[in-house]
């Protein structure tokens, strides 16, 4: 497996270490994973989801600094290198077609002119690209592709504010830590799905929805080839704050009845997972469109996606198989005794995190 997108925002490392720590740092909660490479395959030696630091506007490097440190004490490690994401509402990702050129002059390039390329004035940004590889994806039919003079390269392209980029460089070297890789959330699903079911990703089509906390992550692939990725402003925070609106309970009860959804309150969340089915519908729609290609399933991760009801009523809604699917499925399990009983209740709030940590296999 060689597709995997290795994007890696304001810090690369291209170095192979026995040992991965990868940190996702989430609205809610930070999931922290920790992976031993044994040659060719891999061993999950430990994970861990705590708290996030609470902020609205500003997440100091003090801050930050001090969270990191406690993630690496709750994973028992003495690794001090790790990968880490940028959330989804803090960094951007397109899949673009740029001139054939070298990767570091296509950063450059997108430095200074991200409105040409990007449809979008984005100053002050740190930009790393991808390059996919050659498409597999046939025009629709009666739609002849664009010939061009000059060749060009299909590039998933990320990136994000120097400010913050340089806020978390600071918070790590306070804390001690080396980031090898700053990766955007947006990307890691797919990077996570690749390495978990590898065969369905090289032969089918297919969309991953990852409900994170404030927003959805969509990407659609067909065999293999990432056609769209973009975020849907519903995430597991809007479904816990109606829920705990329309029963006239505080947000915590909520969150505690959300996923096991007892059926007396199934009801108070059928219109919003409704408008979310709504929002994925139009996206696989104009894939299909598009591509001329059946999107045959949907798979679903994060901390919602332990609810059969939300699952259930997405396959209503879009009229496609909804599944659950296991990111750590490719791993073989060296866990501490505590965390083996639950490993797979949790394991769909750990996509992200794994995704990033694959940049490093």
């Amino acid at each position: 497996m060689n597709n995997c997108m290795s994007i890696s925002i304001g810090n690369r490392s291209s170095k192979k270490y026995d040992q991965i720590i990868s940190v996702d740092l989430g609205g809610r909660t930070t999931k922290a994973i920790s992976i031993k490479r044994r040659g060719g395959s891999f061993e999950f030696s430990n994970y861990a989801i705590i708290d996030a630091p609470i902020y609205e506007k500003n997440l100091t490097a003090e801050i930050l600094s001090e969270h990191l440190k406690s993630v690496i004490k709750k994973l028992d490690t003495k690794v001090k290198r790790i990968n880490m994401t940028v959330g989804a509402t803090d960094s951007v990702v397109r899949i673009v077609d740029l001139p054939a050129m070298a990767v570091a002059n296509m950063r450059l390039m997108l430095k200074h002119s991200s409105k040409v390329y990007l449809q979008q004035e984005l100053t002050d940004y740190v930009f790393d690209c991808f390059i996919l590889p050659p498409g597999k994806v046939a025009p629709k039919q009666g739609v002849e592709e664009k010939k061009t003079t000059a060749q060009k390269y299909r590039v998933v392209v990320g990136g994000a504010k120097q400010q913050l980029v340089e806020e978390i460089q600071k918070a790590s070297k306070i804390a001690g830590i080396t980031i090898d890789n700053l990766i955007p959330e947006l990307i890691c699903p797919v990077n996570a799905f690749e390495y978990a079911q590898p065969d369905t990703f090289k032969n089918e089509s297919m969309a991953l929805v990852d409900v994170g906390f404030k927003g959805c992550s969509v990407s659609v692939l067909i065999q293999g080839e990432l056609v769209l990725n973009r975020v849907v402003n519903i995430g597991g925070d809007k479904l816990t704050g109606a829920l705990a609106e329309s029963l006239g309970i505080t947000y915590a009860e909520a969150e505690g009845i959300k996923i096991g959804m007892p059926d007396e309150v199934q009801a108070n969340l059928e219109s919003i997972i409704a408008m979310l089915g709504r929002e994925l519908r139009a996206s696989i729609d104009f894939c299909e469109h598009q591509s001329n290609v059946i999107i045959g399933q949907v798979f679903v991760s994060g901390g919602s996606a332990r609810s059969d009801f939300l699952l259930k009523c997405l396959q209503n809604e879009l009229a496609v198989p909804c599944h659950r699917w296991n990111p750590t499925a490719f791993m073989e399990y060296k866990l501490p005794p505590q965390l083996m009983g639950e490993v797979e209740q949790v394991a769909p709030q750990l996509t992200v995190a794994i995704g990033a940590a694959a940049c490093s296999f």
